[in-house]
């Protein structure tokens, strides 16, 4: 199986156990705690993000760079996504009168897909290239 494979398939695993995790704190947040919509998703996406970078770094992407300029970058990403997330959450509920639930629910594809492709390309870049012990170049990924 390919890195990108790999990393597709170990990401979408993260996501799922992230998305169900969020989903069921967003939709208990609303219906037992009485929050709205903007509170809710805020705290579904809040424990996740915890959850999503360590396993993402340490899982998905192996990444072994330093920890306070990936968290940054991370943070950033997942503020990109998350406004990617409202921007559909809020406009299929006012715009076309969807759902809050099913808005929530769809609103997960966008961000989704930001995040994949922020964390593979700028949180989690690939060093393609290592140095063996004996200081040789040599391909890190076959």
């Amino acid at each position: 199986m390919s890195v990108v494979r790999l990393q597709s398939f170990r990401f979408i695993l993260v996501g799922i156990f992230n998305t169900l995790s969020g989903l069921t704190i967003i939709f208990a947040a609303k219906s037992i705690g009485g929050l709205d919509d903007f509170e809710s998703n805020l705290l579904g996406y809040g424990f996740g993000l915890l959850i999503s970078f360590f396993l993402n770094r340490k899982w998905t992407f192996r990444h072994n760079g330093r920890i306070f300029p990936t968290a940054i970058r991370f943070v950033i990403v997942f503020l990109l996504s998350y406004m990617a997330n409202l921007a559909a959450v809020y406009g299929l509920r006012d715009g076309v009168g969807a759902n809050s639930y099913l808005a929530q629910a769809i609103g997960v594809i966008p961000y989704t897909v930001v995040f994949y492709l922020g964390s593979r390309y700028y949180v989690f870049p690939e060093d393609r290239i290592g140095t063996s012990q004996s200081g040789s170049r040599q391909a890190k990924y076959s």
